[in-house]
């Protein structure tokens, strides 16, 4: 069992799994920077005097912390935004190749070489081909 374990862990994709986990808490860490500390602060500063976390609003003796929230649609719209850049690059590079033009010659059935479509005549070994216009 330990060695099943030892397989399935060190495949390929549970590492990958692992890399982009990793990838996204630390991404999700700078973004949650960039709102708390740049962008909120100056969103704050312009409707009230405090920080824009801290805003609050009393409801029978509790308190909805809603510039908290705010905060987090804020990190979550930023991250779901950049994800959609991604993909939508990687998307634009799997795009499948343009499709191969129709071919303008076909197979001589005596002789095998390549003849023009519209040929009655094969060139190499001058035998009639059937089916030509």
């Amino acid at each position: 069992m330990l060695q099943e374990f030892k397989a399935f862990a060190l495949r390929g994709n549970m590492i990958d799994l692992a890399i982009a986990f990793i990838l996204g808490v630390a991404f999700s860490a700078v973004v949650t920077s960039i709102v708390d500390d740049l962008l909120m602060p100056i969103i704050g500063a312009i409707v009230s005097d405090k920080d824009f976390s801290a805003l609050t609003w009393e409801v029978g003796g509790a308190q909805v912390r809603y510039g908290n929230f705010i905060n987090t649609v804020v990190m979550f719209l930023i991250i779901a935004w950049i994800l959609f850049m991604i993909v939508r690059a990687i998307n634009r590079m799997q795009r499948p190749a343009a499709e191969a033009p129709a071919p303008n010659t076909k197979e001589c059935p005596f002789c095998l070489s390549a003849v023009p479509l519209l040929a009655t005549r094969c060139p190499q070994c001058t035998s009639e081909l059937a089916g030509a216009l």
